[in-house]
């Protein structure tokens, strides 16, 4: 263990030594992450520098559909910022430490603000899918934590979740979503490990423990972005009802064509709380 985690340092440096390189004067001060069809944000990134995953240490080419593969560097409504442009699914086989590759490399960068997005199916009964969700907590149902084995570097051994999603950014979330007229509920992100999707017994537990959606992402992310101390914003575009909550058959052609109908909603929301930040 102690060897493939002095493995994984080294990586996390020459990832990071890499990126910066790549960056030169460019300090982004928040990070993005897109998650499944809505890729189309990083289209609205100016002066844009892109950064394919070939191209850093340690980061794999994404295996699911709609998720690119690069990094992409540049401001959005004058901030500096730096959009990850797919992501690694543990459910790829991926160990949870690829997963939040990015987000490490994202704090030693200087990165104090993350936001991510995901995909994810509509348990809350009033959901209309297409639409978007404001992530106010989350459940950890993958089974695997980013945080075990040996502490990195800058990170807390016990990090404090009593409030991953910080109150004054989602606060700032709401305030545009009511000035730009976009629907944005609020709610309760599940994470479970896919990649089949969930049975209609499993969606009614999910509900019985609180879920409003579910997904197969974002967690662990936030999780370690916490253990470094960064601020957290998440969005959940709700693509579709959860299994039993509909007589449509679940597919991911479906996930990623309903994530592209929000995706400019969803960019959006986040210019509007860049312009706040």
């Amino acid at each position: 263990m102690s060897g493939e985690k002095g493995e994984g340092r080294s990586t996390l440096r020459a990832a990071t030594e890499t990126v910066s390189r790549t960056l030169g004067p460019l300090a982004p001060r928040v990070a993005i992450v897109l998650g499944s069809g809505l890729g189309d944000v990083a289209e609205g990134v100016r002066s844009a520098t892109h950064i394919p995953y070939a191209d850093i240490p340690g980061f794999q080419k994404p295996g699911a559909p709609g998720h690119k593969g690069e990094l992409v560097a540049g401001t959005l409504e004058g901030v500096e910022v730096l959009v990850q442009s797919g992501r690694f699914h543990l459910y790829e086989g991926h160990a949870p430490q690829l997963a939040v590759l990015p987000v490490r490399v994202f704090a030693r960068l200087g990165i104090r603000t993350l936001v991510v997005t995901n995909a994810a199916g509509g348990i809350r009964l009033t959901f209309r899918p297409p639409t978007l969700m404001l992530i106010a907590d989350h459940i950890n149902l993958m089974f695997r934590n980013p945080l075990e084995g040996a502490v990195e570097e800058g990170e807390q051994r016990f990090p404090d979740m009593s409030d991953p999603y910080d109150r004054e950014l989602r606060g700032i979330a709401r305030e545009v979503a009511l000035q730009q007229k976009i629907g944005l509920d609020e709610g309760v992100y599940a994470a479970l490990l896919g990649p089949s999707y969930e049975t209609p017994a499993e969606i009614r537990m999910l509900e019985r423990l609180g879920a409003n959606a579910v997904g197969m992402s974002t967690v662990p992310e936030v999780i370690v972005a916490r253990a470094r101390g960064m601020r957290c914003l998440g969005f959940s575009s709700i693509t579709n009802a959860a299994a039993g909550l509909s007589a449509a058959p679940l597919s991911h052609e479906e996930v990623l064509a309903a994530g592209a109908r929000v995706a400019g909603q969803l960019a959006t929301l986040i210019r509007g709380v860049l312009v706040k930040l």
